[in-house]
């Protein structure tokens, strides 16, 4: 396993971090420890969740986190983890209403404390933005709670780029430590951008022109575009407009199926290993969220580890 120390921090981390959207909820506590346990083993030390993670499904609430609480409380590792969570979610049934007001911010942090069973976060998420509220008033509640001890560093999920520089700019000039990360929806896949939701943010020129200036970590979700260029090597996608997703068009994302399939070739890579590639072989800090659903798919992803790709076959796949 590669590893980096994230900029502005005390923080090394495995290049490969875990996403845990569907631990406890979609995955059964047992699948869901196995998953934590290999990671752990194979060298990765980086777990990503939420608050809201699984409260689309029926059961438990936070589902996610009690899980990896559970498990953390069982194997007493919390020391050789670098735990990440996210908080400021909409209610899913009021996704306009947002929850970005401090003490909204706090309640949140304080009920994924309890969930995790811990006694601070690494890094804290803000999961979505609210252009109508102050940057400052945000950095400012998220500042105190360093302060208190309950989260270790913040950072944000689905910001535009306009708010981030905003939010960096108010840090230095408060002259207090600022957000050191972004997450965003980014991968190798065509994407139908209309058909994606409108809360989210993706990489686009003018998100990847400032993370290539300014050098800051981005972590993108949906790395490997729900395993679609996997599912259409193996038949399980197909052009049929019920097997893919609408937000990945088919004919398109074939194409560069192909190209994918040609680059793996010419590196004796697998198709994983080429997606996640791309992620990795950028000319800026960049750690890929991987989401697997089974030990199997989380072994294969780690394989990726440590690969890269020359810029000639990056702009191929992307041409």
């Amino acid at each position: 396993m590669v590893y980096q120390t994230i900029q502005g921090t005390q923080l090394k981390v495995s290049e490969l971090c875990l996403g845990t959207g569907n631990l406890g909820g979609g995955i059964s506590q047992d699948e869901s420890f196995s998953i934590l346990d290999t990671y752990l083993e194979q060298g990765g030390n980086f777990i990503d969740t939420a608050k809201v993670y699984s409260d689309w499904l029926p059961g438990e609430r936070s589902a996610s986190e009690k899980t990896i609480g559970r498990w953390l409380s069982m194997n007493r590792k919390r020391d050789q983890i670098v735990l990440a969570t996210k908080g400021g979610h909409p209610e899913l049934n009021t996704m306009h209403i947002s929850r970005l007001s401090p003490p909204e911010i706090i309640m949140d942090i304080e009920a994924s404390l309890r969930n995790l069973n811990v006694d601070h976060i690494d890094i804290y998420w803000l999961h979505r933005d609210d252009p109508h509220r102050p940057v400052g008033e945000i950095i400012e509640t998220l500042h105190a709670q360093v302060k208190a001890g309950k989260i270790r560093y913040f950072a944000v999920s689905n910001w535009g780029i306009d708010r981030i520089q905003t939010g960096l700019a108010y840090s230095l000039q408060r002259q207090i430590p600022g957000l050191i990360a972004s997450q965003m929806l980014w991968n190798l896949a065509i994407m139908d951008y209309s058909a994606i939701d409108p809360t989210l943010a993706w990489m686009n020129k003018v998100t990847w022109e400032y993370h290539q200036r300014t050098n800051l970590l981005a972590i993108p979700y949906s790395s490997q575009a729900n395993g679609l260029f996997q599912k259409i090597d193996s038949g399980v996608v197909t052009n049929d407009g019920k097997s893919n997703k609408p937000m990945y068009p088919f004919n398109a994302n074939y194409q560069r199926y192909l190209r994918i399939k040609q680059v793996a070739a010419e590196c004796g890579y697998s198709i994983t290993q080429v997606v996640l590639a791309y992620l990795l072989s950028q000319p800026f800090p960049v750690i890929p969220i991987i989401g697997p659903n089974s030990v199997t798919q989380l072994l294969d992803s780690l394989t990726a580890s440590g690969c890269c790709l020359s810029q000639q076959q990056e702009q191929y796949l992307t041409a």
